[in-house]
Parts: structure tokens; C-alpha cells; sequence
């Protein structure tokens, strides 16, 4: 059984995963080797290659420490993960209907993410807590690193998926799981070394430009400096494979990604979005998929 993404994540790649498998090099269906995810997010493709292939060795790294908080936590102590995740549950779903009371139990553990700082098991119970119940499963901080999405409408979500929270913790058994900047995974490139590259994406408009996971922004200087990544891996004859939003259109033309990986295979496919504060800019997008073989 495959493992599902614990987390919704802004662009998740469930349904795009077999048409990225189509770009992996065919040497990679023949034995083992190691892959490497240097911006994990929900973690759709990498569940995806566990389940389809070989792996000698897989290394997940986010520069999210919330995020990678409770990958560690899965990981580690899912037992006490999960009894925490019915404790608050069963909490939640006896005040579905109670508008005003349940609004305040949300802020309430907001609050708590918020104030906590350590990275324990109690911020793993209250991310997750919070991505099931907040509007649109929104993963959002201001600029002071604060969870800040408001309550969404659910009355009573699958908080704790206990059957898959264990399926994941096994997949992660053998992961090296790290947190920062996603140059620090260069160590694990080599020729039998496979990169799935899932940054944040440029926007196509000004209203769609939404990165907000961490502290920061990922600008056009930060998609040069990732660039830049990729010919690094290249040189050292390390296959990868990168996503990102497709900005070049008839209506808005913009060849910023052509001209940026030039030298490299660039397919356009489409794919399905589903979180936007906007209903009406969800549903079918072009994205871009690049390689180097």
C-alpha cells in the first residue's frame, strides 16, 4: 500500500506524479540508486518513488523547520503522534456543532503553535491539527514566521488518519530527513543519484504570487540561484528533474525559464491547483517540467 501525503501542501504533485516518472532517465528502472528531494512539501513524489522503485538511499530536506518537524515526529514517535492526534480529535468533533466554541478552540491551538518554540511532539499534533481544519488546508505565515490562516469550514475532518500515519512512518524508517537551504543536499549528488526539484513557484501574475511556507521569499533571484544548482548537479553528472509554474504564454509572454534552462529538455504539461484564496483561479494550470536527461 502506498503511503498518501500526511500534510495538504500548496502544489502538491499526486496527480502529476506518473507524468514525472515519465521523465526519469531509463537507467534509474534497471537497479537502485539514490533520490533526493531538496524542497520535500507534501512529500507526493517522493511516496511515489518509494512505492515504484529501487532505492538504495532517500534524503528529504525543507526549509521549513514546522514542516520538517513533523516528518521527524512520523518518523520517530508515531504512537504518541497519533494518540495525541485523537485526543484533539475526539476534542474538535464534539464541538461540531457549536459555531462559536469551535472557532475559539481553533485560535486556541493557533495560538499555541504559535508561542510554542520548540519542535516537539505537541507542534507536530498542532501543525497537522491545523492544515486539516484551517480555510483550504492553507499552509500561510506572515513575515514574523506566524501561522496566520483563519478557520475553515469543515465540520468534522479526518484529523488523524491512524492507518497512514503509520504506512509513512515506515517509508521514512531509512530517510535521511533534513532542515535548511536546499544547497546542503548537494553532498548526496553523484552519477547514480536521481534530484526531484519542486521549489516554490514563480508566479504567473501578480495575484497568484504565493510562497509564504517560511520566512522569505523565493524571488527571481532565488529561481537564478537554483539554476545555478542544477548545473552544479549536471557537472557532476547527477540526473534531476525540476517543476515549476509556466509563465510563457500567448496572452502574457514571458520566456524567464526558457532562457534560464536553455540548455535543457523543457516539457509543458498541465495540472490541477487546488489552493487559492480565489475559487474561481483554482482548477487547470500549465506547468513546466525541466531535465537535463
Amino acid at each position: 500500500m502506498q503511503a498518501k501525503p500526511i500534510l495538504k501542501w500548496a502544489g502538491g504533485k499526486t496527480q502529476l506524479s506518473t507524468t514525472i516518472d515519465e521523465r526519469i532517465p531509463e537507467k534509474f528502472k534497471q537497479g537502485s540508486f539514490t533520490y533526493v528531494e531538496p524542497f520535500i512539501g507534501g512529500g507526493a513524489m517522493f511516496f511515489w518513488m518509494k512505492k515504484h522503485y529501487q532505492l538504495e538511499k532517500t534524503v528529504i530536506n525543507d526549509i521549513n523547520p514546522n514542516l520538517i518537524n513533523c516528518y521527524r515526529t512520523v518518523k520517530n514517535d508515531v504512537t504518541n503522534l497519533i494518540d495525541g492526534l485523537e485526543v484533539i480529535q475526539n476534542s474538535y468533533w464534539k464541538l461540531a456543532n457549536d459555531k462559536e466554541v469551535k472557532k475559539q478552540f481553533y485560535y486556541n491551538v493557533r495560538q499555541l503553535f504559535n508561542d510554542n518554540q520548540k519542535y516537539d511532539l505537541e507542534k507536530a499534533i498542532h501543525l497537522i491539527f491545523l492544515n486539516k481544519t484551517c480555510f483550504n488546508g492553507l499552509y500561510r505565515v506572515n513575515r514574523k514566521g506566524f501561522f496566520n490562516v483563519p478557520i475553515g469550514s469543515y465540520k468534522k475532518p479526518v484529523i488523524c488518519n491512524e492507518s497512514n500515519l503509520r504506512i509513512v512512518s515506515e517509508a521514512l524508517q531509512d530517510t535521511i530527513i533534513l532542515n535548511g537551504d536546499y544547497r546542503k543536499t548537494i553532498s548526496h549528488a553523484s552519477k547514480n543519484s536521481l534530484f526531484y526539484l519542486d521549489p516554490p513557484y514563480k508566479p504567473i501574475s501578480e495575484t497568484s504570487n504565493f510562497n509564504a511556507y517560511a520566512k522569505g521569499s523565493f524571488d527571481d533571484e532565488e529561481q537564478i540561484r537554483l539554476s545555478k544548482f542544477c548545473n552544479e548537479l549536471s557537472s557532476q553528472n547527477c540526473s534531476w528533474i525540476l517543476s515549476n509554474s509556466d509563465v510563457n504564454s500567448d496572452t502574457n509572454p514571458d520566456s524567464f525559464f526558457d532562457e534560464l534552462y536553455k540548455d535543457y529538455d523543457i516539457r509543458r504539461v498541465q495540472a490541477s491547483r487546488a489552493i487559492n484564496s480565489v475559487s474561481s483561479k483554482r482548477g487547470k494550470l500549465n506547468e513546466i517540467l525541466i531535465s537535463n536527461g
